[in-house]
């Protein structure tokens, strides 16, 4: 076997290493996997995202949780978590808000959703970083990153298996899914579409998207002046539709990576030669 055709056999890194790295610190992974652009890139955005969040919320959003919950480890049920080194910066620099209570700022609900979405879209890189330490070099697939059918997966429920021409199971998840949230968001009379109220429910059911925005801009963060009879039934409904959700995601990872995977492995699905492989007479260097 040539040199050339050993290199390309070669992974680009430990996927485990590649998968914490971007975890602890988003584009970690990637300037580790030899990406550096990349890596910037999306430390940029994602940090960005994350501070940007904390701006507008000037740091209140675990002020929500209430005095019982105020943990060390409290972050670890919240989206937050995906950015690990974001949540990290959050608690040591804002902790549970301040010790003298004070009007909430006027943008903290899109802060607390900026910050959510840094730690969901940092996950996502995670899943690439996994991918892309794992194609040997010198190979490339042209089936899509995992990562990206996941992210529309995350964004609407059953757009992932859509994506991947699995229609029937798609529709069926978006409309047992996205059903599930309205069924939910109606029982509790929106009283679920709110953080301060309801701040690990409300993790929950940000794992369903743009739906759950959707309604949250729609007529959340109502005020509730009476009992709700069914708001108990209707937390468990929405929140329970964001946690199937990530059962959904996992099998569109699960689907979408053996493709990739099979494209690489197998040159003539790229419509390459072997690695080493002679060249065809005319072939240009």
């Amino acid at each position: 076997m040539s040199w050339s055709a050993t290199k390309a056999e070669t992974p680009r890194g430990d996927p485990s290493t590649a998968t914490i790295l971007t975890w602890i610190f988003p584009g970690a992974g990637h300037l580790y996997l030899g990406a550096p652009l990349f890596g910037l890139l999306a430390f940029v955005v994602l940090q960005g995202l994350y501070l940007l969040g904390l701006r507008l919320s000037d740091g209140m959003v675990f002020a929500f949780l209430d005095a019982d919950l105020r943990v060390p480890f409290a972050g670890a049920l919240t989206p937050e978590v995906g950015n690990l080194s974001g949540l990290v910066w959050q608690m040591k620099q804002y902790g549970f808000g301040p010790a003298n209570p004070r009007p909430w700022p006027d943008h903290i609900h899109l802060g607390a959703w900026l910050t959510a979405t840094s730690g969901m879209l940092n996950a996502c890189l995670m899943i690439h970083a996994n991918f892309l330490a794992r194609v040997p070099e010198g190979r490339r697939t042209r089936a899509p990153s995992p990562a990206l059918h996941v992210l529309a997966a995350w964004l609407v429920p059953g757009l992932g298996h859509w994506l991947q021409g699995r229609r029937v199971r798609g529709a069926v998840v978006f409309a047992v899914l996205v059903g599930m949230l309205v069924l939910g968001t109606w029982l509790a009379q929106g009283s679920n579409l709110d953080r301060e109220r309801h701040f690990y429910y409300w993790s929950g059911q940000f794992l369903a998207g743009i739906p759950v925005m959707a309604l949250e801009a729609a007529h959340g963060h109502a005020q509730v002046t009476r009992d709700i009879e069914y708001a108990d039934a209707g937390l468990v409904f929405a929140c329970l539709a964001g946690l199937l959700n990530v059962l959904a995601m996992l099998d569109v990872q699960t689907f979408a990576d053996a493709k990739a995977i099979a494209a690489i492995e197998d040159p003539q699905a790229l419509g390459a030669p072997e690695p080493g492989a002679p060249r065809a007479p005319g072939a240009s260097s």
